[in-house]
Parts: structure tokens; sequence; C-alpha cells
């Protein structure tokens, strides 16, 4: 397997790279400018000496000009100088230099520009030409003015020895720099890097006996707190969701075990001594009962599994929702009038979804609200359409329910008094019913609410249209 670098050490290598790619740009620009200066200073003194060839050659005829150059020329280090006269004869030239090298140099000059430079012997020169005119020293008798053709360059090799040093000095402490650079990358990198190795630290902590363990939000840079805030939301949604799954299995477990007990119980009894045929026949019977118990709670289950874990709807049709509670009504009509309970249905309204799924849910909420209202009074189911969703609100007469039950009524095996069981419910009084309810809900896009006030029960479901 490939090694991979760690976040530090890529965090270091781009800050060194990035501090070495800055010194270098900034010593190049450093290292052109002094050059560039040592230019210009270098060309302004081969300029003064071309005025003072000038001066020179102005103060005195053509004839002593060499003997007058000399000794104003010669005492320069490094100086070169040639001049000649208009015919192209030389007047003037530093003693054992080759010129030719300079004036093939300054005939290759771009036109209009006296400045140039060459390297001779392993030296590099700069070099000026120049045209001037002189008025040679009978000019005020009527003589014409002379011309001279100059030439003069000067050796940079001081220079030059300067920028060597200047060069090394440079990358030396540039890259002095850069590493100390890195150092100081590394650990910034490291430290502003420490709160990840907490959060990392803090998560291996995690198990599933211990989910109580959270990021330190506040102590973590701005842009890790986002992180850290989103990381203890999801500890939080695993420890409610893995303590609604311990709750669930010891629920399972005990409603399991009641109907099983009871068919173990019955079937040692009859098993005991011989009984007559009636016997094992009630027996048998009340088997069955218990036997159905279990079906219906298994088949509870897996359709609470498949609701809720987003399966599509097995058939999407137009339902008009006032025709299924009305069939639901002619249901449950013996029993409502059996227990002295009004059933009222008020208004209309079409929604798409699964006619079997919608029916069972309104099922289980009119079955839990018939179980609930007391001799005497109603259930009202009322439908309101709207522009963009339905309501049906169920609404029953009755206890009120506590405040604090109602956010875990939807709980799986919920009862608000788990010492009363009641087989005959059909699943709703299992604690699964008003699960399942809304579950297929959710499965139609929809939601499901509930409120209890002033000896009412609402439970309000929202369709879309």
């Amino acid at each position: 397997m490939k090694p991979r670098l760690s976040l530090t050490a890529r965090l270091t290598i781009l800050f060194s790279l990035s501090s070495a790619a800055v010194l270098l740009g900034l010593g190049v620009l450093i290292w052109l400018a002094i050059d560039d200066h040592f230019a210009d200073e270098d060309y302004a003194v081969l300029a003064d000496n071309v005025r003072l060839i000038g001066k020179i050659a102005a103060d005195g005829p053509p004839a002593s000009l060499p003997q007058r150059l000399g000794p104003a020329l010669e005492h320069h280090a490094g100086f070169v100088a040639e001049v000649r006269g208009a015919d192209g004869k030389r007047l003037y030239a530093t003693r054992d230099f080759d010129f030719r090298t300079a004036l093939a140099a300054a005939a290759q000059a771009p036109a209009g520009r006296d400045a140039f430079a060459w390297e001779q012997q392993g030296q590099t020169y700069r070099g000026l030409r120049a045209q001037l005119a002189v008025a040679p020293a009978d000019a005020r008798s009527g003589g014409q003015p002379g011309a001279l053709q100059v030439l003069v360059g000067m050796d940079t090799a001081l220079h030059d020895h300067f920028m060597h040093a200047f060069r090394n000095t440079l990358a030396f402490y540039g890259a002095l720099a850069a590493l100390a650079s890195g150092l100081l990358g590394w650990w910034a990198a490291r430290r502003g890097l420490s709160p990840l190795r907490t959060m990392a630290s803090r998560a291996r902590a995690v198990t599933a006996h211990k989910l109580d363990e959270r990021m330190p939000v506040e102590t973590v840079p701005v842009e890790m707190a986002d992180l850290a805030a989103n990381l203890n939301a999801m500890l939080e949604r695993l420890q409610r969701d893995f303590a609604r799954l311990s709750e669930f299995s010891s629920d399972l477990a005990h409603e399991l075990r009641t109907p099983i007990t009871n068919l173990m119980t019955q079937t040692q009894v009859v098993l005991s001594q011989p009984r007559d045929a009636a016997r094992y026949r009630d027996v048998l019977a009340s088997n069955v009962e218990e036997l159905q118990r279990l079906s219906r709670m298994v088949s509870d289950m897996l359709y609470l599994a498949k609701t809720e874990h987003g399966i599509t709807l097995p058939s999407a049709e137009p339902i008009e929702v006032a025709d299924e509670v009305a069939a639901l009504f002619d249901f449950y009509d013996a029993l409502a009038e059996d227990k002295g309970v009004r059933l009222a249905l008020r208004g209309r309204g079409r929604i798409t979804g699964d006619r079997l799924m919608l029916r069972r849910a309104l099922s289980n909420l009119l079955s839990n609200a018939l179980r609930h209202t007391p001799a005497g009074k109603g259930i009202v189911v009322e439908i309101t359409p709207g522009a963009d969703a339905v309501q049906v609100v169920v609404e029953n007469e009755g206890e009120t329910i506590r405040p604090e039950l109602l956010p875990v009524l939807f709980d799986r095996f919920f009862r608000a008094d788990k010492s009363r069981a009641r087989p005959e419910s059909d699943g709703a009084g299992l604690g699964l019913g008003l699960a399942i309810t809304q579950a297929i809900v959710a499965a139609h896009g929809g939601a499901i609410g509930v409120a209890s006030e002033a000896g009412k029960t609402r439970f309000t479901l929202t369709f879309r249209a």
C-alpha cells in the first residue's frame, strides 16, 4: 500500500515550498535591481568620461590630443577608451587593449542605442559610443569644428565580484529562511490540527456502552466548530436511537413473552393428565388466539420495517378520503353503537396514495379513539382540503393525555398504562398502531401530529394533495 502523508506533513511541505518560492522571487528581484543600479552607475561614469574627452579635445589642437588624454584617463582602473577623428584615424587608445571585440559589439548594438556590453578575456565590459562635434582652438579665426568618434568601456569585475558574493549570501540566507519557515509551518500546522487529534481521541472513546462522549465545540477553531457540532448531533442521534433500540428490544421481549408463556402454560397443563376432547378443543382454541396475536405482532413489525425504510407505495391512485372514512364507519358502527359512541364525518378531500395503507392508518386511529372515548361522547373525523395539502383530523372526547407523553406517543410498544394489554385491539393496543400510522403517513410524504387538552385528543394527518 502506498504510504500517505499526514495532513501536518502536507501543510508543512506546502508552507515550505510557498515560503521558498516567495523568498526566491524576492531574492531575484533584489539581485536584478542591484545589477541594474550598478549598470546605471557604470553608464553614468562612462558618460562623464565622454564629456571629459570632449572638453579636453576642445581645449587644444588635435595634434596634442593623445598627450592631453593620457594623464586624464589612464589613472581610472579598468577604464578603456578609443578616440578616432572624422577620417577614422585613431587619435588615442588605451595601451595593451584590443578594441576589435568592442568595435564588433558596438556595431551589433541596436540602432539608436549607444550603450552596449561585451566579454573579452573572461571579463565583462560595459561600453558607450558617442559622436562629438569639437570646435578646434582656432575656431575664433574661422576654423571649422572637428568630429570625434569616441568609444569608452569599463571593466565590471568589481561589481561582478560583489554580485557573486551577494548571490551566495542571498542563497544561504534564503535557504535558512525557507528552513525556518518550514519548521514554523510544521509547528503551526501541528498546533492548528491539535483539535482534530482531540476529536479523534474522543471518537475512539465512543463505544456501544459509552455514547455520551461529545466533541469540544467551544475549544476548537471556528473552521472546525461546524464539524464538531455536526459530529455531536450525529452522536446525539446515535445515542437516542440506540436507547430506543434497547427499549424496543426489551419491550418486544416483554410482548412476546406473554403469549409464549400462555401457550406453554396451557399446553403443559393439558398434557399433565388425560383430558376429554372438549378440553383439548378449548385449549387449542385458546392457543390459536395467542398464535394469532403473535402473528399480528410479527406482521406489524415487518410492516413497520418496510415503511420506515423508505419503500415506494405499492400502488398510487387518487383516493377520496371521505369514502374511506365512511367505509370504516360502517365497519366500526356496531362497536361504536355497543359502546354508546357517536361517529361523525365532515368535509371531503382527495389525495394520491395507496388505498389499503391509508385505510389501515385511519383504522388504527379510529380503533384507538373508540377504546378511549367514554359512552355518550363522540368521535369526529374532519377533512379539510387545501391548495397543496389535505388535512385529516380525528378528534375524540375522553381523558386528556399528559403533555410529557405526547412526544413518545408514536413510539413502538408505547402504552401509558403498561399493565393493560388488549389483545383484541388488532395491534394498536400492543403499542404498534400509532407507530404504523406514523410510518404510513411518512410513506405518503405527509406528517402527523397530536394535541390533547380540555378533554379532547386530536390527531392531525397532513397529506400532499
